[in-house]
């Protein structure tokens, strides 16, 4: 229903940046070349920001709306870096019901810094 809401929270790790690469053959020297992420406006290593939107995907299939969830649009601008050992939490808030949901989302790091925010619409279908 609109306004209800759902998060999840995971820690972010150096083997997710690994098997992100390995999934999507995303080889920025930024993820895993400590001397190119120091010389960068980062200054360190820096996950991908599918790492970082990835848990969106969690909150949605798991939770809100929930299973027989996919994304049909997502309109996600990307605030700021999330490294390894980061604690992010994915959230969503329905702004319309079923089957066809509006969410408002976001991905906020430990510390209090939203560094993902913006919109999905989601399509649930009945796995019954």
């Amino acid at each position: 229903k609109p306004g209800d809401r759902a998060e999840l929270t995971r820690t972010v790790g150096p083997d997710d940046i690994a098997l992100f690469t390995r999934i999507s053959g995303d080889h920025n020297p930024l993820h895993y070349d400590e001397a190119a992420a120091r010389a960068s406006r980062f200054g360190e290593i820096v996950v991908q920001g599918g790492i970082t939107s990835a848990v969106l995907n969690a909150v949605v299939a798991e939770r809100l709306p929930g299973p027989g969830t996919v994304f049909l649009n997502v309109n996600w601008n990307f605030r700021g870096p999330v490294r390894p050992g980061d604690e992010i939490t994915g959230a969503v808030e329905a702004r319309e019901d079923k089957p066809i949901t509006t969410l408002r989302t976001s991905v906020t790091r430990g510390d209090g810094t939203v560094v993902l925010d913006g919109t999905a619409v989601c399509y649930t279908m009945s796995l019954e």
